[in-house]
């Protein structure tokens, strides 16, 4: 990582003495990244992107398109330009668990999103302490049982498993409400949100558009859950071709005939439906076999015992330790002990340095310290930032000047 610099207005009135004034509003910084210089405001303003680049080489502002969930309101922040190709940055006077942000200029999401646009792109990524659970897919045609195995997880295990909720285009059935069975959403809609890159899998199915946002995987795991997809093979096969590790898991029927039965039983489909349906049935079971798609294959012929094997397979045997997860960190001579579920406030004043992968945010108080480990840190937009740890520390000014810390 290396540093950049970031500067308010007086600074950047002397940076560019040479006839050019790059005159900054009340609480924006700028960061230069070769010829760009990346201004962000406080973003107090939903309308606005908070963002925009000045561009040394032709000499003019340009608005880009920004992609991923912005900040909410902050003002007074500090910034820092890591790998050359995202910026960090510290809310002042936040809390820890939602004080580091990113702004991705040139990761290869951004470099991939410009191809699309024709624009000049950049990303937010939300920075989160601590990880998360391998997310589990659960496919297998309709009819197969996966929801009720799914509700039997979430029942049994209510504070271990999170829904991951599907967007989709059609029409809602009957007792199905928004945000809960699916995200109901306009086709229009939803495509302009594919095209930004905001879905991790997206299909056509029997006439309408399904999909899963990557928010949706995220809420689940930001509220410390495993998420669960449930999603067709067409989609696991997606998020296989993705980054997102995951568990897969193929559910079958004992036999088509056996599946067909259950289709019918449902009673909520005209003919015409479970034929189209019947169909696709045929289809998926061939691709649920396909070699390296799925890690675990599970025949549904007694629902109990099927359970059963589902849970084996994630590890709930009744002895699994669900105590949240810490982490020591250490710093030359100094343990952070702090566990990743500590929130505590940052301070109105601090400043950043770096030394290796570690942060320090400075603040007025010189025995008061804040680490920010980035040693562990992965994901990035148009997701989040996972894998941070922050810790308060006492140190004096010679641990600092040492690199003792």
């Amino acid at each position: 990582m290396g540093e950049a610099p970031a500067f308010f207005a007086d600074d950047l009135q002397a940076r560019f003495s040479n006839g050019f004034h790059l005159k900054l509003k009340d609480f924006e910084t700028a960061t230069v990244v070769g010829n760009k210089t990346y201004v962000i405001g406080g973003i107090d303003d939903p309308t606005s992107t908070g963002v925009r680049i000045f561009d040394k080489s032709i000499g003019e502002w340009v608005i880009p398109t920004v992609l991923g969930t912005k900040p909410k309101a902050f003002k007074s922040h500090s910034t820092m330009l890591l790998n050359k190709d995202r910026i960090l940055i510290i809310k002042s006077n936040s809390k820890s668990n939602d004080s580091a942000w990113f702004l991705e200029v040139d990761t290869q999401f951004v470099r991939d999103q410009k191809k699309k646009f024709g624009t000049e792109v950049v990303a937010w990524s939300k920075g989160v302490i601590g990880d998360a659970e391998r997310p589990i897919v659960i496919s297998g045609p309709s009819g197969v049982g996966k929801g009720t195995l799914i509700n039997m997880l979430m029942k049994e295990f209510p504070s271990m498993f999170g829904f991951s909720v599907s967007h989709t285009t059609r029409a809602p059935r009957e007792k199905e409400e928004n945000g809960v069975h699916y995200h109901f959403t306009d086709r229009s809609v939803m495509e302009e949100e594919i095209k930004a890159g905001k879905f991790l899998e997206f299909a056509a199915v029997h006439g309408n558009l399904y999909g899963t946002s990557i928010e949706a995987v995220e809420i689940v795991a930001d509220a410390g859950k495993r998420c669960i997809l449930d999603i067709d093979v067409q989609g696991a096969r997606s998020v296989r071709a993705s980054s997102l590790e995951a568990i897969f898991i193929f559910i079958c029927p004992p036999s088509f005939e056996e599946l067909e039965k259950r289709l019918r039983a449902r009673g909520t489909e005209t003919e015409e439906q479970i034929q189209k349906r019947l169909r696709n049935a045929k289809a998926e079971l061939e691709q649920g076999n396909s070699p390296g798609l799925f890690d675990h294959i599970l025949v549904n012929n007694d629902l109990e015992a099927c359970y059963e094997r589902l849970k084996k397979i994630l590890g709930l045997n009744g002895s699994m330790d669900v105590t949240p997860k810490t982490r020591k960190v250490f710093h030359g001579a100094f343990e952070l002990s702090n566990p990743a579920t500590e929130v505590f406030a940052l301070p109105m004043e601090l400043s950043l340095s770096i030394i290796d992968e570690k942060i320090l945010i400075n603040s007025g108080n010189a025995d008061q310290k804040i680490v920010l480990d980035l040693s562990s840190m992965k994901g990035g937009a148009p997701g989040r930032t996972r894998g941070l740890y922050m810790s308060t520390t006492g140190l004096h000014s010679d641990d600092v000047t040492n690199g003792n810390f």
